[in-house]
């Protein structure tokens, strides 16, 4: 297993998806540090509004390795652009010192302006019985390799998916079969389509954005799996038609 750092959002990323990230809060600053200094990645979760961690609403079981593609800070703001790496499952859980500033013992550092302390002002807040100073929840979690790659079937009934959901858009916009052919050849969704593991993932990332749906494919552990929910999404894309 591996201590890893963890962005907890409303937000589901997948292997081989690219997406980009506003950095603003402290307890994200002081993580960002961290993984710049250190060189390492960071894992992105989605928010499990049922759990808690310190108060924080706390992450759900698995989750996505996260690497840092392209950095630049604008003002207080930090902009990320990332990549899905490796899926994870979390282990155990490390709380963050401090609780969020909408708890009683943080109510001196609610402005109504919304300008958030810094660092060094929130890590003086720390009470002296806890030992950790990091903002942030981390966690043990345990890696799941996406080592099985969609074989020549497979690939094509994925590659047949999207050409069926993607008519069926052309159908609503209207889009007659000659400028459909260029728009499905230009789609970059299609070029996705590749014999890496990661390249069944990076085509559900920019087909759906159903975060529940994007949390059932992250925990996929075959291609068939997800291909079984492609077929059943596909399916009900074709009965709202009728």
């Amino acid at each position: 297993m591996e201590n890893l750092p963890l962005f907890v959002l409303p937000m589901v990323l997948l292997p081989g998806e690219i997406q980009e990230l506003r950095v603003f809060e402290p307890r994200y600053k002081q993580m960002l540090d961290d993984c710049l200094l250190d060189g390492k990645n960071f894992g992105l979760v989605r928010s499990d509004f049922l759990s808690e961690v310190n108060h924080w609403d706390g992450p759900m079981e698995y989750g996505c390795e996260a690497e840092i593609i392209h950095h630049e800070t604008k003002g207080s703001n930090h902009f990320l652009q990332i990549i899905g790496r490796r899926k994870f499952v979390v282990k155990k859980l490390h709380q963050p010192a401090l609780p969020p500033f909408n708890h009683p013992s943080m109510s001196k550092f609610m402005d109504d302006d919304g300008i958030y302390p810094d660092l060094e002002t929130l890590i003086a807040e720390i009470p002296d019985d806890v030992t950790n100073s990091k903002l942030y929840i981390s966690a043990e979690v345990e890696f799941l390799d996406v080592v099985e790659v969609m074989d020549d079937v497979q690939s094509s009934e994925l590659e047949q998916i999207v050409r069926s959901i993607f008519q069926r858009v052309a159908l609503l916009l209207n889009v007659d079969d000659e400028h459909f052919a260029e728009w499905i050849d230009k789609s970059p969704v299609m070029e996705l389509i590749d014999d890496s593991p990661e390249s069944i993932f990076a085509v559900s990332a920019l087909l759906f954005g159903d975060l529940d749906l994007r949390q059932e494919i992250l925990e996929t552990t075959e291609p068939e799996d997800v291909l079984k929910i492609l077929r059943l999404e596909l399916k009900k894309f074709s009965s709202e038609e009728e």
